[in-house]
């Protein structure tokens, strides 16, 4: 389908392509993404255009901090099997809801860790999207930590508040996102978004062990093992299933049996 692309677009792409510094080329692309016609035959050029304006800032910001010799004020380690971002309106409850799950800490965002069975995840409260967040100057920074997160819980108080957030993050489009709506079961929710399993270990005649390992959807008894260590499934000669995946308890299983949430794995080796 063509774009049918005005004038001020191509002009604006003739710019892009001569632009030298990475702070023009940000410029550049800026105006691109305001010029370019937007229809259902345009999904992947905005797309690509997106991505520029998110490469050049970030490496805007790196070469900032490079330059401070300091580590910027949202920089945070990593902790847990994922990453949560909380990301919303002013007053739409993200703080609330953190200090109801976790312990908070603050090192430039409110960081809390929640057990969910035995399992670590990190929430991560991000400062309030206002209108026009993509030119502030923590834009960059904030939005480098929701991209490197694996779930994005949403929070608004009414339609036009999802609508600027929306239009806000429209640069994150690719990483999953959960409406919240005062859901009490907001971790299985979150746990069934992250699209992961807990799988407990037991050993031949005892109960099985907590805490349980986490592991993507559709992993195998195979990936089970080499999540414990990498010679299990070179030694393993079968295992035994009780739970969803297995058709009766303790079923007898090989390295291709594929998991689900819940399951408990006895590992029998060589």
């Amino acid at each position: 389908m063509p774009i049918n692309a005005k004038i001020d677009f191509q002009l604006a792409r003739d710019k892009f392509e001569k632009a030298e510094t990475v702070q023009d080329k940000l410029k550049c692309a800026q105006e691109m993404l305001s010029t370019a016609p937007k229809h259902k035959g345009t999904g992947e050029l905005l797309k690509e255009i997106k991505t520029k304006i998110s490469k050049y800032r970030a490496m805007i910001e790196k070469e900032k901090s490079q330059k401070r010799g300091a580590k910027s004020k949202f920089s945070f380690k990593k902790e847990g099997v994922a990453t949560i971002c909380l990301v919303g309106a002013k007053f739409s409850g993200k703080t609330g809801l953190l200090s109801k799950l976790a312990n908070m800490k603050n090192e430039g965002l409110n960081i809390g860790i929640v057990d969910y069975y035995g399992i670590k995840l990190q929430l991560i409260e991000i400062p309030s999207i206002q209108k026009n967040f993509i030119d502030t100057k923590n834009c960059p920074a904030l939005l480098g930590i929701m991209r490197s997160s694996n779930l994005i819980i949403l929070f608004f108080n009414n339609p036009d508040e999802k609508q600027l957030l929306d239009s806000e993050l429209s640069e994150i489009e690719d990483i999953p996102k959960l409406i919240y709506n005062n859901q009490e079961n907001i971790l299985d929710l979150v746990w069934k978004k992250l699209k992961m399993i807990k799988v407990y270990t037991k050993q031949p005649g005892k109960e099985k062990e907590y805490p349980p390992l986490a592991l993507k959807e559709n992993s195998t008894v195979k990936n089970f093992a080499l999540h414990i260590h990498k010679d299990f499934a070179k030694n393993l000669t079968f295992a035994r299933v009780w739970g969803d995946s297995a058709k009766f308890e303790g079923m007898r299983v090989n390295l291709n049996h594929i998991l689900k949430d819940n399951d408990i794995v006895e590992l029998h080796l060589k």
